[in-house]
């Protein structure tokens, strides 16, 4: 939503300020088809040019993500920590029905309770590799977190290629922009016979491709770029919950204790209260009596 009210803005404030200056939208129109088609298509022959199809269709995916924002939301949060408690806690009163949980996530009861974290392949993927790491007595926790901390920082990493690529191009969009205008001023300077009120409007038509390419790099693809990495940033935020919860526990921790470790690491905006997760734990536990 915000996504959109910011275009809107962008474009209500430059070409409504550029009017009510005095300024007129028919030298703009006129150019703008053939200096999109020149720097538009400049530019994305250069984005696939600079990035392998991985890279191309993981930013084609991710670009729906400035207007969405992060996949999870307060209330995974939650079923995170429910989740993490109900393991850990397994853990502790039966080891050996914690295997079957961890090694078949898919077929799991108590994963089933929370289908969006089942369903997240890295999610669910990072908890029952840890998991199954204590049960080979791979338990030193500094290892353990550093082996953590590698796997994480190797997923942000990919994570935010969509964010990179786009950050290239607008890098390059206002450069496409000067190839476009200078191809105006040639074409300009062919017609150099023709009466100074058709080369004024000539003229103004070559600079139109200097706007476009300085307007898209820092009004349109630059923000889509700064939004793609804050929305990594945030669903990373994710995944150091569960690292923060399973180094917890492998110092012996209470389940409880490594609960509310998570919580009070989570980001504010979407951290549980102390009160709500608290209920639902004792629903757990209830349950489970």
């Amino acid at each position: 939503m915000f996504g959109i009210i910011g275009i809107a803005v962008i474009i209500i404030m430059v070409f409504g300020g550029y009017m009510a200056a005095g300024g007129k939208m028919g030298i703009i129109l006129k150019a703008l088809p053939f200096e999109m088609a020149m720097i538009g298509g400049a530019a994305v022959g250069a984005f696939l040019l600079s990035n392998d199809k991985a890279t191309v269709k993981h930013t084609l995916h991710d670009i729906p993500k400035v207007f969405r924002g992060a996949k999870w939301q307060p209330d995974d949060y939650r079923d995170l920590l429910c989740l993490l408690f109900e393991l850990l806690r397994l853990s502790r009163e039966n080891p050996v029905a914690l295997e079957e949980h961890i090694e078949a996530p898919d077929n799991s009861a108590i994963f089933a309770r929370y289908p969006r974290i089942r369903d997240d392949h890295d999610a669910s993927e990072l908890i029952c590799d840890t998991l199954r790491a204590r049960t080979m007595n791979y338990d030193d926790p500094h290892q353990v977190e550093e082996v953590l901390d590698k796997r994480m920082e190797a997923a942000l990493h990919h994570a935010q290629h969509s964010s990179h690529a786009l950050q290239a191009t607008a890098d390059a969009l206002p450069a496409l922009g000067i190839v476009a205008a200078v191809l105006g001023v040639i074409k300009t300077m062919g017609s150099i016979d023709q009466p100074p009120e058709v080369l004024g409007k000539m003229i103004g038509g070559a600079l139109v491709g200097t706007f476009l390419g300085v307007f898209l790099a820092y009004g349109i693809v630059g923000p889509f770029a700064s939004r793609l990495k804050a929305v990594a940033d945030e669903e990373a935020q994710f995944y150091r919950l569960i690292r923060e919860v399973l180094v917890a526990s492998l110092h012996n921790h209470p389940p409880t204790l490594c609960i509310e470790v998570g919580r009070q690491n989570t980001p504010h905006p979407v951290r549980p209260r102390f009160g709500d997760l608290e209920q639902a734990l004792r629903a757990l536990k209830a349950e489970a009596a």
